[in-house]
């Protein structure tokens, strides 16, 4: 992780309100450049809803976020992407009978210069931002639907990489996945880590957690129970924050926090 004080994303006091329900009651977390955040808690804890308002899905009712440390307005998805934030949902979003070139550039697509697509053009880039990734990537002209599910996280990283993502949103990228293509996921964050990315982490598994982050961040009914490193805290720990809203001495505890 960069030792530099300025994070890449610092979102502060947000909240938003849902018919009157607090989604996200006063959260602050924050990310810097080569660092994994895990963001933890139950379903409807409310860490998803906070990750959509920084990807521009849904606007704040209060707060503020810092990218760079400078103030900024996520009105949209496209002003987030503009500031390199990219999400790689469960689903991934790959479109399944292309290839991994013709799903990198998918609506963004190069032409030749009479205005036919630039297979070469695109190929050629997949294969220059694939190595930077995962360079044991071969399967570069077969349908996505018959990569493993770990070669389909490179695709859509790879796709968020080559226009210029900083900040990547991961949610649940390890789930349904077996012990092998969990690993090349895992390979996959720490090739990242050492670009200087930042990530925020969604998962319900609290191993991958400790093995991935280098803090955690625990939500529970829309508020922060508390951060801290994964160094300093153990995962019975970890767990206690989730369901009882207990924040260890080690850990900085937020409003959620029950002691």
């Amino acid at each position: 992780m960069s030792e530099q004080s300025t994070p890449l994303v610092a979102m502060k006091n947000i909240s938003i309100s849902f018919g009157g329900i607090h989604a996200v009651d006063d959260v602050s977390v924050d990310l810097f450049p080569g660092e994994v955040v895990g963001l933890l808690g139950h379903n409807g804890a409310g860490k998803s809803t906070l990750i959509k308002i920084l990807s521009g899905v849904y606007q704040r009712t209060a707060g503020h976020i810092e990218i760079d440390g400078k103030q900024m307005e996520l009105n949209n998805p496209r002003d987030a992407k503009a500031l390199g934030i990219e999400t790689i949902y469960q689903t991934l979003a790959l479109a399944d009978n292309i290839d991994a070139a013709a799903n990198l550039f998918l609506g963004r697509e190069l032409k030749t210069s009479v205005g036919t697509l630039d297979d070469f053009a695109m190929e050629a880039e997949t294969r220059k931002v694939m190595n930077r990734l995962n360079p044991r990537f071969k399967k570069f002209n077969v349908p996505v639907k018959a990569l493993s599910g770990g070669q389909r996280q490179s695709v859509a990283i790879a796709r968020a990489l080559h226009f210029n993502a900083r900040i990547l949103i991961m949610d649940e990228p390890t789930a349904a996945l077996g012990p092998q293509e969990t690993q090349m996921v895992s390979d996959l964050i720490l090739e990242l880590k050492s670009q200087g990315i930042g990530i925020f982490l969604i998962s319900h598994d609290i191993h991958d957690v400790f093995d991935l982050a280098d803090r955690v961040a625990v939500m529970n009914n829309g508020k922060l129970v508390g951060s801290a490193k994964t160094s300093d805290i153990t995962k019975d720990e970890a767990l206690g924050m989730i369901i009882l809203g207990k924040c260890p001495a080690n850990a900085i505890p937020g409003s959620g926090a029950t002691n």
